[in-house]
């Protein structure tokens, strides 16, 4: 273990050994098992050590929680509401550590990780004004008009359980919490142990904002030693990651009748028009594939290029991609930055080698970059992919894109609808009348007109999910909110009027409804 000096002369001074124990502190950890070891990505150097739960340390979490959440969801929306404010502008304050600390454990440039910590604040804003309307009691109309009527209430489900990737863990863990809180429901959350502290900051942050002592309970380990009881003791569970745990994760939550939502992989397509801007296409296609050194649900592994335009587009693409800044630094100097481990560097150089051993061609890139960091991988580009190879249709999550031609729109819808995902997907053209028809053809919860990801997913607005193999359910939007509720339909009759009257046969009580719904329909009173 390197010293405290050693420490601090890789890790940016703002991360003391005096934050680290104060944001490890949060997880609720019995000191039983060994705890991971946290690295700083650019170096490999070691962080700090992390505390490893016991599923009964995951039980005591919820019962924590619970009993916070039961005064918490007496509070008025106001007051709920309130502490989030403070948290807005606590992240906005704190912003250079935070974002040292989603660099620190993902290695992202510093660029994607300042763009990271600006979601949660606009999730923020979006539900303090979107929430009053969502959780407020609605009126209806019952069966019968002027004696009966319905209302809807909205109450928090209890206590949820967040599990947060690895990245973006500050983003996916608060931002999918938030709303879950604002609603009056307690949270746990397990983010990934690589990125933890990004996540603990966020936590921190929150109760430096006002929210009640063991309201959001932390609880880290491995997947498979903690996440069974987390998903057992919660009452929703909202889960990003891989498709193939994603489905063990909604498994089990149906066996326990508790809803989900998951977001999962994608194998994202782009497809470009032949009267396209190549200017701007070519400068926001290389933010799509290679943001975040590619480890993003919603970047772009795939792009159609109309036949016409392809030997054009390819060239500049190539260029721009091969032109791109590696850094492992706390600046804003390099266009790109690490993977998130040698784990995954292992696992883009097998899909891209494999790609190359099938017959692939590789425009650039396609080699590891050790030379920079640990865990570095060059932009890559290849042409020639096809379904033998196990990045023509597995998700790679990292800085590789293909490149395939197509002659017709109907040929490009196919090609890009041709895959189990269905996450996010992009169209470039200057007849946005054209690209819209096209993007409405497309197999995905996510279209973006002329922008990569970024233009849906900063819709606050508007619910965000993936379609197949991507997920269920959404977040953002009214159900972001609402799916962390119960409804109540509470009905009132205000006089018995439903049934057989006295001296009515029911041969003229039948007669007599066919009549009153023609005519209810007729002046559109129900």
């Amino acid at each position: 273990m390197a010293s405290p000096t050693q420490l601090r002369n890789t890790l940016p001074p703002r991360i003391t050994d005096e934050v680290i124990g104060s944001l490890t502190a949060l997880v609720v950890a019995d000191g039983s098992r060994e705890a991971f070891p946290m690295i700083e990505v650019f170096t490999g150097a070691p962080i700090g050590p992390l505390p490893q739960s016991t599923p009964a340390d995951v039980t005591a979490a919820f019962e924590t929680a619970r009993t916070a959440q039961q005064e918490w969801a007496q509070r008025p929306l106001e007051q709920r509401l309130a502490v989030f404010k403070r948290l807005h502008e606590l992240i906005l304050e704190n912003n250079e550590l935070l974002v040292d600390l989603i660099q620190s454990g993902t290695g992202k440039n510093r660029r994607m990780a300042f763009e990271e910590s600006c979601d949660v604040p606009m999730v923020i804003s979006h539900y303090l004004k979107a929430a009053p309307r969502l959780l407020r009691s609605r009126r209806r109309g019952g069966p019968v008009p002027v004696l009966s009527n319905s209302v809807e209430l909205h109450r928090p489900k209890g206590v949820i359980g967040v599990i947060a990737p690895w990245n973006f863990p500050f983003a996916m863990a608060l931002s999918d919490a938030i709303p879950a809180l604002i609603a009056g429901n307690g949270v746990v959350l397990k983010p990934d142990n690589k990125t933890a502290l990004a996540a603990l900051y966020g936590v921190e942050l929150l109760r430096r904002a006002g929210a009640p002592e063991g309201l959001f309970q932390v609880v880290c380990g491995q997947g498979p030693d903690v996440g069974p009881t987390l998903i057992d003791e919660s009452d929703f569970v909202m889960f990003t990651g891989s498709s193939a745990t994603g489905a063990t994760v909604g498994e089990r939550a149906g066996k326990n009748l508790i809803g989900c939502s998951l977001e999962l992989g994608g194998k994202n397509p782009m497809i470009v028009l032949d009267d396209v801007d190549l200017d701007e296409a070519v400068t926001s296609a290389i933010f799509a594939v290679f943001a975040n050194a590619g480890q993003a649900c919603m970047h772009i592994e795939r792009m159609y290029i109309h036949d016409s335009i392809f030997d054009e587009f390819s060239r500049r693409f190539v260029a721009a991609a091969g032109a791109l800044s590696l850094g492992a630094t706390y600046d804003y100097e390099p266009d790109m930055g690490s993977l998130a481990s040698p784990d995954q560097l292992r696992r883009v150089s097998a899909h891209v080698e494999d790609a190359r051993a099938k017959g692939a061609t590789v425009l650039c890139g396609g080699r590891a970059r050790t030379d920079v960091g640990p865990a570095f991988y060059a932009p890559t580009v290849l042409t020639g992919v096809t379904p033998d190879m196990h990045l023509a249709t597995a998700e790679t999550f990292g800085p590789v894109v293909s490149l395939f031609r197509y002659s017709t729109d109907e040929e490009a819808v196919r090609l890009a609808n041709d895959t189990r995902y269905g996450l996010n997907a992009s169209v470039w053209a200057k007849d946005l009348r054209r690209a819209a028809r096209i993007g409405a053809q497309l197999e995905a919860g996510n279209v973006n007109i002329n922008d990569g990801f970024a233009a849906s997913f900063a819709s606050k607005g508007t619910p965000s999910g993936g379609w197949k193999a991507s997920g269920v359910g959404v977040r953002h939007g009214d159900a972001g909110l609402l799916k962390y509720t119960d409804t109540t339909n509470l009905a009132t009759l205000k006089k018995q009027v439903y049934g057989v009257r006295p001296g009515q046969t029911y041969t003229q009580y039948a007669k007599q409804t066919i009549q009153v719904l023609r005519l209810m329909r007729k002046l559109r009173i129900r």
